[in-house]
């Protein structure tokens, strides 16, 4: 829990500067590295928390990692192979959908990763 908070807190934050900063910059790139990993981190350590479903049963809440886990390495593909507007469109989606939307859901009062984060 501790790993999948962390992780989602710094993406959530390095994500925003990627956003604000300048694009196409070897800063740019080595950060998106950066924030793959943490999205990579975020999206595997999410499938063993099960919460009040109970051990071994996934949510639908889990579909959004395997959301993630389908469009990092083509957001990823998109880059290097120059596809900028896509790459764009997958980054924007991933950090709109997998972090900002879903971590409002997910820090909402009374959920357990609103007390890890705020306790």
């Amino acid at each position: 829990m501790q790993l999948h908070a962390a992780a989602g807190l710094a993406a959530f934050a390095l994500g925003t500067w990627q956003i604000a900063a300048p694009k196409g910059t070897r800063t740019h790139r080595r950060l998106g590295l950066a924030w793959l990993a943490l999205m990579l981190a975020l999206a595997l350590s999410s499938l063993g928390i099960t919460g009040r479903w109970g051990a071994g049963h996934l949510s639908w809440i889990h579909g959004l990692s395997f959301f993630v886990l389908a469009l990092l390495p083509a957001a990823l593909v998109h880059a290097r192979r120059g596809r900028i507007a896509a790459h764009r469109r997958l980054m924007l989606a991933l950090f709109f959908g997998a972090l900002v939307v879903t971590g409002a859901f997910t820090l909402t009062p009374g959920r357990l990763m609103a007390r890890i984060v705020f306790s």
